[in-house]
């Protein structure tokens, strides 16, 4: 049950900083090229949209399995060493995001001690302090080590025999099965 509501409420979230985006460039555009005057905000915050949608999605990608992969050679190796070889690139997945934590952590620490403000955005007339849009680093990879952490214990436990990574070539093919299934249909009409 609360699986399932943090799996709406991040999707829910996706989409909306999705279709605000969108919406947000929209008017930007409709309003520069229609009107000869632009929103002076708007790039400043759909950047920030951006990078929030990217980190979470990323997140939320390896939650659901929708990276791409070259995973040919690791799925021919027996399976305890496939299991090896995931379980060592899940650990340099989680140093990786180790780094980008620290190195988050000491430049949304600097952000914070300088003061930095947003160029554009304001919100109810007062400045918005860099650090807090930026805090998606933060965020965004702590959900990441999270998501390998799972990961890792799926693995552990027997669970998950790995990354669940997008065969590109295996969903090829099935549309062109599928294609090749309608071609047969309409020539036997």
């Amino acid at each position: 049950m609360l699986g399932k509501m943090i799996n709406r409420l991040e999707e829910s979230f996706l989409c909306l900083l999705l279709v605000s985006m969108t919406l947000l460039v929209f008017a930007e555009v409709v309003a520069r090229f229609g009107f000869n005057a632009g929103i002076h905000w708007a790039q400043e915050v759909t950047l920030t949209m951006m990078a929030w949608f990217v980190l979470f999605g990323a997140s939320y990608g390896v939650k659901v399995g929708s990276h791409i992969g070259v995973d040919v050679f690791v799925k021919m190796l027996p399976r305890d060493v496939h299991r090896a070889v995931t379980m060592v690139a899940i650990g340099l997945c989680l140093f990786y995001c180790g780094l980008f934590l620290y190195g988050s952590w000491v430049y949304v620490g600097k952000l914070h001690m300088i003061g930095i403000t947003m160029d554009d955005a304001k919100v109810m007339g007062e400045e918005v302090p860099k650090w807090i849009p930026t805090s998606v680093l933060l965020i965004g990879f702590s959900l990441l080590v999270v998501r390998f952490l799972v990961l890792f214990w799926g693995v552990i436990t027997h669970k998950a025999d790995g990354f669940h990574l997008v065969d590109e070539a295996k969903e090829s093919m099935h549309i062109a099965d599928q294609l090749k299934a309608m071609q047969e249909k309409e020539e036997s009409k």
